[in-house]
């Protein structure tokens, strides 16, 4: 393991994206860890609060984010080693901005609301992606074997990623930008029916296609929705408050 370690990582200059993905996680079920005594009201844990202000975990996140990033400027062209610090201190403000990613998107508190498991998603979709990146991975670097001028197929998975993503195909079009035949994939079939695609073609101009996506939604993914949501929920605590933003209108 440790020559593994050696030559993988550090030999290769991750040991940065190593720490980073690695305090990513740590810190994120730290932090799920933290919030669901808190909700349980468990000894001492208790929420943040100066007067009657309750100050979020993303206020502390923002600014460890800060820290890191410059720290990491400051010291890139140092050692490995503090560069790997800096990614550290990143990596532990990212989980606790991205644990609270649904209160940014809607300006709102949703943590425990159906909408707080966005939060839980994008720190999902951060870990696969670190992990593909640590693996050696890199975003639209696929060699088709092709002469074809790099910058046209950098351009055209790019507008398949952007097609694929409107289609609703979050994690297709995530990991499309790795191994981009997937985009291929994911523009071509159908979307889903609650995604801008088929708000934009099916609901007026094809009603049978939208008919087509739902029943294929409802026989397909629902049930893989339903063990997505319960190992998040296990992994994060149960999403179960009323929603507040339903039928709430923004002013």
């Amino acid at each position: 393991m440790e020559r593994w370690f050696e030559q993988s990582i550090v030999s290769t200059g991750r040991l940065p994206l190593f720490c980073y993905f690695v305090t990513l996680i740590v810190a994120f079920i730290a932090t799920r860890i933290n919030v669901r005594l808190i909700r349980a009201k468990v000894g001492w844990f208790r929420n943040v609060n100066v007067g009657e202000m309750h100050i979020h975990h993303v206020v502390f996140g923002v600014v460890l984010m800060l820290v890191g990033g410059v720290s990491g400027l400051i010291v890139s062209s140092a050692s490995q080693p503090g560069y790997a610090a800096a990614a550290c201190i990143f990596g532990i403000g990212s989980a606790l901005v991205l644990d609270e990613f649904a209160l940014i998107l809607h300006l709102h508190d949703v943590y425990w609301e159906e909408e707080g498991r966005t939060s839980v998603d994008a720190v999902f979709i951060a870990v696969a992606v670190t992990g593909l990146l640590l693996i050696g991975l890199r975003p639209l670097t696929w060699d088709y074997g092709t002469p074809v001028n790099p910058a046209v197929l950098i351009v055209a998975n790019l507008l398949l990623a952007v097609i694929t993503l409107l289609k609703g195909k979050i994690w297709t079009g995530m990991a499309g930008l790795f191994v981009p035949p997937m985009l291929l994939v994911g523009a071509v079939r159908l979307a889903r029916p609650d995604s801008p695609w088929a708000r934009w073609f099916f609901t007026k101009k094809s009603p049978r296609k939208m008919a087509k996506a739902i029943r294929r939604e409802e026989r397909w993914r629902r049930p893989v929705i339903k063990v997505k949501i319960a190992f998040q929920e296990f992994l994060s605590g149960r999403h179960d408050l009323p929603s507040t933003r339903r039928g709430r209108r923004h002013t």
